[in-house]
């Protein structure tokens, strides 16, 4: 009886809109399910016995050792960058997460033509020094040039998370490590890197999500992953069926890697014993250390942002007059409607689940909060076959329809942005939900009681109070969406509609199609958006701290 009386008090106007969109991020994972178990026909057998076995193994081989990289590099910058001062840390501080706005197919085709054999490092060799290399030296187009792109372009994640980790620590914990005798190597080791597991490993997963997503690194270098298995099987044979094998295989993949995360995570749990927190003080370095320090941050920051922006820079002055064209800023047009629209859906969706389970407390919240933040786990291709399956179902039924009143039938989803735009929020609907989330969680319920107690209703009060309060958050998970829209390469693909195309996409193409001076201006003009979205979200980001 209590149960029932706690479902009615709980079935109000936010309930239901959110069922309503959960039910919409559920619909992938069940139709993938469905069809993953459904009689197999012969070219899933052909896959199966003979391709599926390379798939995971490249893939497997992919995520350990990027996964592994980026851990090294990404926590060791988080540590320098909280623990000592050296020259332009300030600048660097920030500086190391503008390669998140390179999409890794830019850093692809960059790198691949700066040491291919016209590109600038060989040509300076032959010409300048009259050196002769053997190419296979300088052949990335491979499963270690694939595990070196990933690793320039995604540790940021991993430096983000544990540099705020770090800074949120107590100086206790070092300044007592220290007075016990340790150095600064023992320190780390044996103190940090064990209360930092959770941080590291949560980075990791998103790498691993990335890359399982990713098309345009794997497709440009030739290497065979899930994604491009996918590709080939949809497009190259026209087979949705096999797709839907391969998709249904790639989630299980994917569900491991969540799993997995959990297991490594373990029980532990590191709290503090005293509410008086003092944050790590930076420790000026000087002399060698100091400059040591610099260099292998400014190492980085040079051969993951500034060396392959510098790159684009110059075939953009090279190709500029062909490609400035009405078509090109028809381009950003594109671009900018997609992602605007998108991202609009994506807050508004993300404040009405927020609200809801910041209002109702109990497992069915909770459920909703984590069902809420499963898209961003589904790689791009999955969701793709499993929404174009039900919006093609649906246009099926509006044609018949149509015939059954004697109207000119016609097909209406399938030729609209409504099938990518529905893709994309169920793909990013977790970076606007937790973005808000954290606003919500560090507001409280105070102002929002205090409101409804004065008379004020639950949809007054959200617009009145709840939303003026968090608006850094919406701001923040707005800026993040639109990023992560405009880099998107695998959804867009698969479902732009015909005559319709995205900065990305298009980069793509010129650059698949070897015209990689031409995809230049595309290129960059995606990073300038994106490093301009990023800063804007520090900026917004650190406001909200102090």
């Amino acid at each position: 009886m209590k149960l029932v009386q706690q479902v009615k008090r709980q079935l109000d106007i936010w309930a239901f809109l959110s069922f309503l969109l959960i039910s919409i991020i559920l619909l992938p994972n069940v139709l993938i399910a469905i069809e993953f178990f459904s009689k197999p026909n012969d070219n899933w057998l052909h896959v199966k016995e003979f391709l599926l076995l390379d798939i995971i193994k490249n893939t497997v081989i992919i995520m350990a050792f990027t996964g592994a990289f980026t851990t090294i590099i990404g926590t060791s910058l988080a540590w320098l960058m909280t623990v000592y001062k050296f020259p332009l840390r300030n600048f660097l501080k920030w500086g190391l997460i503008l390669p998140l706005a390179i999409p890794p197919f830019i850093g692809a085709y960059t790198y691949h033509g700066m040491i291919s054999y016209t590109g600038i490092i060989q040509s300076v060799l032959r010409n300048t020094f009259d050196i002769q290399v053997q190419q296979k030296y300088f052949n990335i187009m491979n499963i270690e040039g694939t595990i070196f792109i990933f690793t320039l372009f995604l540790f940021p994640y991993i430096y983000v998370i544990t540099r705020s980790f770090f800074e949120n620590q107590s100086s206790s914990l070092v300044e007592n490590a220290r007075l016990l005798g340790g150095n600064a190597f023992e320190v780390f080791f044996r103190v940090i890197l064990p209360i930092s597991r959770a941080a590291i490993i949560g980075g990791v997963t998103i790498v691993m999500l990335e890359i399982i997503n990713d098309y345009g690194v794997v497709k440009f270098f030739g290497v065979q992953t899930f994604i491009t298995a996918i590709f080939q099987t949809w497009f190259g044979m026209g087979d949705l069926d096999s797709a839907f094998k391969l998709a249904g295989t790639l989630m299980i993949v994917v569900i491991f890697i969540l799993v997995f995360e959990k297991v490594i995570r373990g029980r532990k749990r590191y709290s503090y014993s005293s509410s008086k927190l003092k944050p790590i003080e930076p420790q000026q370095l000087s002399g060698t250390k100091a400059w040591l320090a610099f260099a292998y941050c400014f190492g980085i920051f040079s051969v993951a942002f500034l060396i392959p922006f510098l790159q684009l820079l110059y075939w953009v002055f090279m190709t500029y007059e062909k490609i400035l064209s009405y078509e090109f800023f028809k381009l950003i047009q594109n671009s900018f409607l997609v992602a605007s629209i998108a991202a609009t859906i994506i807050i508004i969706s993300a404040l009405i689940i927020a609200n809801y389970t910041r209002i109702h407390q109990g497992l069915m919240s909770k459920m909703i909060s984590k069902i809420s933040i499963l898209g961003y786990s589904i790689p791009g291709a999955v969701i793709a076959i499993a929404v174009i399956t039900v919006f093609l179902a649906l246009d099926d039924t509006i044609y018949s329809i149509y015939q059954s009143f004697a109207l000119e039938p016609s097909f209406f989803f399938r030729t609209s942005l409504i099938v990518l735009v529905s893709a994309y929020v169920i793909r990013f609907l977790a970076v606007g939900f937790n973005s808000i989330d954290a606003g919500f969680e560090k507001v409280g319920t105070g102002f929002t009681d205090a409101s409804r107690t004065l008379g004020t209703s639950t949809i007054g009060t959200f617009f009145k109070v709840d939303i003026p309060m968090i608006k850094g958050g919406i701001m923040g998970g707005f800026i993040l969406v639109f990023v992560d829209i405009l880099k998107e390469l695998p959804l867009t693909m698969l479902l732009q509609p015909f005559n319709f195309t995205t900065l990305a996409t298009k980069a793509f193409v010129y650059a698949n199609d070897e015209m990689v001076n031409e995809a230049a201006s595309a290129s960059v003009l995606i990073i300038l958006i994106s490093a301009l979205c990023i800063f804007v979200f520090h900026k917004v980001l650190d406001k909200e701290q102090r």
